[in-house]
């Protein structure tokens, strides 16, 4: 019997459509847009811009709520659509980013978007938010050779409405949303991929096609690469495909000189059947082509740096492969001997992105990076204590744990920290080797973060587990169903301020 052969490599423009759409993001007074969404708070006077006041607002059942938006009729010109924008107290930068999902909601048919820059928090935070808010509700990933009916249409433009004197900070504002944005969007894209379409190697030809777009060094490192460094680990869980593996190596370096330099680390693995330890065939075994949302994250972070002006030098470190059983694959019992030496226990196969994570370590502390973060859809005991909304973050340093906090806060990402108990890196002693690579049946979030911490030493890191923030089971606000993007936004927060 003949092997079918493996399918054609599929462009980059149709791995990544959001990377090549077309979006105008302007400021103006939002007369030729299709709708124009006017902010209106749950307390106070109705803007006169709307043609009803709220009285008639309320028996329509619009309280200003937020996330609530109600389009007014009109006969002609664009329709104007009140935008529930919450309590005056509670207005910040996420609840600006829900009103305009919301507000993009209401109109999906919609495709020139205008919409007003609330006042009460700094314009340019305003309007980066509105930019995002929009673009990632509106957000579809599609293989489809017809259109579906009743899709929403793709957004093409956005006007922002400044108030009197916010015209420069709205339009500075307006442009870092839509760097930010489409990293999202890229990530999410990536994430959406069948397995089938996004290999290792597609996942390097992104790279290499957009890294070089912006300006970044890309290194993509082969199988006879890998070998010859050592990667044991990503070597290891790769055994069993059809499909090579590959590792990107990408940087970012600032003008002048660096205020710091951080390294990334991504877990990439494309599809996760979990090996020889091989998962039950239910509704996440399917959603397992998103096991790669942490590398995803991090290289659409690196495309966005450029635009962003970050100051410190940026390396990242994607460890793509799949994980499939076969006859060559890697089983338990089996011995690993990663980058630097350090030998593993494999207990179970299906504990494989700290495995491929652990040879980006080791070569992240050998760059001579001031501090490390790794982002990885790691375990599901994470899924199990914080629910699909707040990813694990934890660390061997106090003050970087605290700035992915913030920076998880500010791109409403949100990270919650777990303890590294260190009596539980005993769970990790193997008998034949330096470590297996799965603890109890208990904490195995934090015994997955211990096993990281061994490779790398006294160098600062933080460790974000993403396994139930990467998949939503539904649409809330700007997050649409399936893969969100998470960490991009956050990732884009932490590098632009890191070392300043």
């Amino acid at each position: 019997m003949t092997t079918p052969p493996l399918p054609a490599p599929m462009p980059v423009r149709r791995l990544t459509p959001s990377w090549f759409a077309q979006v105008a993001v302007t400021t103006g007074d939002g007369g030729d847009a299709d709708a124009i969404g006017i902010p209106v708070l749950a307390d106070g006077e109705v803007p006169d811009l709307l043609e009803t006041g709220r009285e008639a607002l309320r028996r329509a059942g619009f309280t200003g709520a937020l996330g609530s938006a109600l389009a007014e009729p009109r006969g002609e010109g664009p329709a104007l659509v009140a935008v529930g924008m919450g309590e005056p107290s509670s207005l910040d930068a996420a609840a600006v980013r829900d009103a305009a999902a919301a507000f993009v909601r209401a109109v999906p048919a919609d495709a020139a978007l205008a919409m007003h820059v609330p006042t009460g928090i700094p314009a340019g935070e305003a309007a980066a938010a509105i930019v995002e808010g929009a673009l990632l509700a509106r957000h579809r990933f599609d293989l489809r050779s017809t259109p579906k009916p009743n899709d929403p249409v793709a957004v093409t433009s956005i006007v922002l409405v400044p108030a009197a004197g916010d015209q420069d900070a709205v339009t500075a504002g307006a442009a870092r949303g839509l760097v930010t944005a489409r990293a999202a969007l890229v990530s999410r894209d990536l994430a959406a991929c069948p397995a089938s379409l996004l290999t290792a190697t597609a996942m390097a030809d992104v790279a290499v096609e957009l890294g070089s777009e912006v300006g970044l060094e890309v290194e993509v490192t082969d199988l006879a690469g890998l070998v010859e460094l050592g990667c044991g680990g990503l070597l290891g869980v790769n055994r069993g495909s059809e499909q090579e593996p590959r590792m990107v190596h990408m940087t970012y370096t600032p003008p002048g000189e660096a205020t710091g330099h951080l390294g990334l680390v991504g877990k990439g693995i494309t599809y996760d059947s979990g090996g020889i330890s091989l998962k039950p065939g239910d509704e996440s075994h399917s959603q397992m082509k998103n096991d790669m949302s942490g590398a995803g994250a991090i290289l659409a972070t690196m495309l966005a740096l450029p635009a962003l002006e970050g100051r410190a030098r940026i390396e990242a470190w994607l460890m793509c492969t799949d994980n499939m059983p076969s006859g060559r694959a890697m089983q338990l019992g089996d011995v690993l001997t990663t980058r630097g030496g350090t030998t593993v226990e494999v207990i179970n196969t299906d504990a494989e992105g700290r495995l491929v994570m652990s040879d980006a370590l080791v070569l992240a502390v050998e760059a001579g990076c001031d501090a490390i973060v790794d982002v990885a859809t790691l375990t599901g005991a994470c899924l199990r204590t914080f629910g699909t909304e707040v990813a694990g973050v934890m660390g061997n340093r106090p003050e970087l744990v605290a700035a992915v906090t913030a920076a998880g806060e500010k791109a409403d990402e949100p990270v919650w920290q777990l303890p590294l108990i260190a009596s539980y890196r005993s769970q990790l002693d193997s008998e034949i080797a330096d470590l297996k690579n799965l603890g109890g049946p208990n904490a195995g979030a934090i015994t997955a973060a211990l096993f990281l911490e061994h490779f790398v030493g006294d160098v600062p890191w933080a460790h974000i587990d993403i396994a139930g923030t990467a998949q939503a089971p539904a649409a809330t606000a700007w997050v649409n169903r399936g893969p969100t993007g998470f960490g991009a936004r956050l990732l884009c927060e932490l590098a632009v301020g890191f070392g300043s």
